[in-house]
């Protein structure tokens, strides 16, 4: 176990270390496809030891080098507005090589295909409550079950479709980690009542729209993209070239007993790097020289913690909550440097996001994804670092919150030279929101200071150790920060119901 945790360490920050580095090498500059080398390279470094899956970093690696090798044959750049999908056409193509592979599992997909369309009452209910914001911040993408989420809808007419249980847990996977095409539960709904459409009508529509995702894959997510004028390359191209690269990936993963859940899964979270966190938006972001050290102590806080608390892991999750509840505390931190906290943050976004609802009705189905992302991480941060000062009490010494006994390592945001000094990045005597301002770009787009990439590889390593146990989505309470603190939501939760 102990050769796995090293190795998961050094894979997993090598993979963050090439995003920042990269980013940092050329922001403010132009994005071009071969910038995302160095994350190429650093996924050809993972690879399985001891009882991991060979077939499931087969689904990785080759995942992310079809990626990089198409979008190079396609283009030599990509807009903003097109990379965010970038991680949105591999599910669709893995899906139809299942049906094609597996009769059995595409006679399951057909029966759910039914049963959405028996399912009118849910979905008008849960596309009402999402246009409406009913139900307060919350990422209808979501990995987790969440309220609002595609994925409590998905998992409730699971419940009611008679196939067999792997079936529905691969279906079900397919709409969380997996994206299985762009779409988000609702939007076709408040489009249409926006548009002048009866509530019936508008349901009708929506159900349509669900119905596609399943049936045609591959050609329901071409048409999203027709839809946003996604322009940057030929994506029914991309898909065609995906899928002659990653169908021997997928046979191999079948024939090697991994559930139909990760197959799903795997090959999508992890190309997200690939002109989307090494992207134009993202070297726009980090011209701020703040943001910037943000994201590089983060980084190294993660680093230094892991590392040295890798002699005495125990077990893969360890690793996996470590990195995560590390990043956590130190974003807390980082918002208590300017005397503010988690509580006030989602006490200020809570109440943005419902302004937000009624000033735009037709926002885009995601669109508070990365502030409901930002509010649970630092929320979580807030419970380490508040347990940690108040047993420090008045005593001196370093900060030193806890995540499952281990030490987390604060000490790289202080010795960072830029967050150290907020006086030369504002009026020097007033900078006082320096880093909270920096913070709440962040709040947009923290992936990585999750970290995406991180947790990416993390995953991978911790399902080749657990072929066969569906990964996604996340079978937990998520705890989210909003439900936590001021929206009452709890009881339309689907996490101790998933199929």
């Amino acid at each position: 176990m102990q050769e796995i945790v090293k190795k998961m360490i050094t894979e997993a920050m090598a993979a963050q270390h090439a995003d920042v580095n990269q980013i940092k090498k050329k922001r403010g500059q132009k994005f071009v496809i071969d910038d995302t080398k160095a994350y190429v390279d650093a996924v050809k470094g993972m690879k399985p030891a001891g009882a991991q899956s060979k077939a499931v970093f087969a689904l990785h690696k080759d995942s992310v080098n079809a990626h990089y090798t198409i979008l190079k044959n396609l283009t030599t750049t990509i807009r903003p507005e097109d990379d965010p999908y970038v991680e949105h056409y591999q599910t669709p193509v893995i899906m139809e090589i299942l049906y094609d592979e597996d009769p059995a599992f595409k006679k399951s997909v057909d029966a759910f295909v039914k049963a959405v369309g028996k399912a009118e009452a849910l979905i008008g209910k849960e596309s009402a409550r999402r246009y409406a914001g009913f139900y307060g911040p919350t990422c209808v993408v979501d990995f987790a079950l969440i309220p609002g989420s595609s994925s409590n809808i998905v998992n409730r007419i699971l419940k009611t479709t008679k196939i067999p249980v792997a079936h529905k847990q691969a279906i079900l996977a397919a709409k969380s980690w997996g994206m299985n095409t762009s779409y988000g539960i609702g939007d076709v709904f408040a489009h249409a009542v926006e548009g002048g459409a009866t509530l019936a009508d508008a349901v009708k529509k929506e159900v349509a729209m669900i119905q596609s995702i399943y049936e045609t894959p591959v050609k329901a997510q071409a048409k999203l993209m027709d839809s946003v004028g996604q322009s940057s390359f030929d994506c029914r191209k991309y898909m065609k070239d995906y899928r002659t690269k990653m169908t021997g990936a997928v046979k191999a993963a079948m024939d090697d007993g991994v559930h139909y859940g990760n197959i799903v899964t795997v090959p999508a979270y992890c190309v997200g790097d690939i002109a989307h966190h090494i992207a134009q938006s993202t070297y726009n972001m980090c011209k701020d020289d703040v943001i910037m050290a943000v994201i590089e102590a983060v980084t190294e806080v993660m680093d230094k913690t892991l590392r040295a608390a890798a002699p005495k892991i125990k077990s893969e999750n360890e690793v996996l909550s470590l990195a995560t509840g590390s990043s956590a505390s130190a974003a807390e931190y980082l918002l208590e440097l300017d005397g503010f906290n988690a509580i006030m943050v989602v006490d200020m976004l809570t109440k943005r996001y419902h302004n937000y609802v009624q000033l735009y009705p037709k926002r885009g189905a995601a669109i508070e994804l990365h502030n409901c992302d930002f509010m649970d991480m630092v929320y979580r941060g807030w419970k380490l670092v508040d347990k940690a000062r108040r047993m420090q009490a008045g005593t001196p010494g370093a900060l030193t919150p806890k995540v499952g006994g281990f030490d987390v390592d604060l000490s790289p945001i202080l010795k960072n030279e830029v967050i150290a000094n907020p006086q030369r990045y504002a009026y020097p005597a007033c900078a006082m929101t320096v880093r909270f301002s920096a913070m709440m770009r962040l709040a947009d787009y923290p992936c990585l200071l999750t970290s995406e990439p991180v947790t990416a590889t993390l995953m991978t390593n911790i399902i080749a150790l657990n072929k066969t146990v569906a990964a996604a989505p996340a079978r937990i309470c998520k705890d989210c920060a909003s439900a936590a603190l001021m929206d009452f939501r709890h009881c339309s939760c689907q996490w101790k119901d998933a199929v």
